[in-house]
């Protein structure tokens, strides 16, 4: 029998991996980041690509009861990289409020923000992704090489966070 091909729109290049829902899984999320950035040629992302997704699978694991998680590394255009944890919980993440006691926990969704050209939430019926993208600097792929960001007087402003949804306060 012969079936003919259906044409489908490329995908954007994409790495993932089904973690438990432990603590433990942050090594082989970094691994994944680590791996993922190399093969692509990107490895100026490396240490931000590596506190991102420790930081996204910490809060996963510290807030939701899911019993595994999925890291995914993709390319969401030429210009961004975006590193995402998917769990089965549907209450939206919430960024600490200035003032908060943020000596011992709190701090990760404000590293995010400090990381991340921009970050936010894609929701499911069963659960969410948070995610971050880290800007890729077009001089690196001419061949240039930038600092982790690459900001450059050439670059644009970095803009604010943006979320795919209205922020609602979670209930942790």
């Amino acid at each position: 029998m012969i079936v003919p091909a259906q044409p489908y729109p490329a995908r954007s290049p994409e790495f993932s991996a089904i973690l438990p829902g432990l603590e433990a899984s942050a090594e082989t999320a970094r691994q994944l980041v680590r791996t993922t950035l190399n093969v692509w040629e990107m490895e100026h992302l490396t240490d931000s690509g590596v506190l991102l997704v420790t930081e996204l699978v910490a809060n996963a694991v510290q807030h939701t009861n899911s019993r595994y998680i999925k890291v995914v590394v993709s390319r969401s255009s030429t210009r961004f990289v975006r590193i995402g944890v998917v769990d089965n919980a549907r209450m939206l993440p919430e960024m600490t409020k200035p003032g908060a006691d943020l000596l011992t926990s709190g701090r990760g969704l404000l590293l995010v923000d400090a990381l991340c050209e921009r970050w936010g939430t894609d929701m499911y019926r069963s659960g969410k992704k948070v995610w971050g993208e880290l800007l890729v600097s077009p001089r690196h792929e001419q061949g240039g090489s930038e600092g982790l960001r690459g900001d450059t007087a050439d670059d644009p402003p970095r803009r604010p966070a943006q979320h795919h949804h209205a922020r609602q306060p979670a209930v942790l």
